[in-house]
């Protein structure tokens, strides 16, 4: 079997790691390749593996990453709703006419001397009331 050789390399923390041959003595004989980067070799029994990582890890951030989104999309569905219904309440609940309850002239039997006193006098109390004037 060829051995393909690992070259000497300094890793992340500036350590220089001697080569090695592929595959290494007691390990995985598919392990025929050397991969990685500068900074890290390893053996591999692919040639384009870059990660000497397994890619289970990443099931679960996927898995991970799903249920986020769907909660995430169910609240956005359940607030875009809510915004319709409201709106939709707003819309056909609106009165045709403005009431207020108030009568807008004076009663037909109040002359308008009197009416005026009327009005002057319910403003006073209205103004002794707010302010707790006894």
């Amino acid at each position: 079997m060829n051995e393909i050789k690992c070259t000497s390399y300094y890793s992340a923390d500036n350590v220089f790691v001697n080569g090695s041959s592929c595959p290494k003595a007691g390990g995985d004989a598919r392990a025929a390749f050397c991969c990685g980067f500068n900074d890290i070799k390893y053996c591999c029994d692919d040639p384009n593996s870059f990660f000497p990582y397994e890619y289970g890890y990443m099931w679960w951030l996927s898995v991970g990453a799903l249920i986020g989104l769907s909660i995430a999309a169910v609240v956005l569905l359940a607030f875009l709703i809510t915004v319709f219904v409201l709106c939709y309440l707003f819309i056909a609940t609106k009165p045709s006419r403005l009431d207020n309850s108030l009568p807008l002239r004076a009663p037909g039997n109040i002359s308008g001397q009197r009416w005026q006193h009327f009005v002057i006098i319910a403003t006073c109390h209205y103004h002794r009331l707010a302010n707790d004037i006894p």
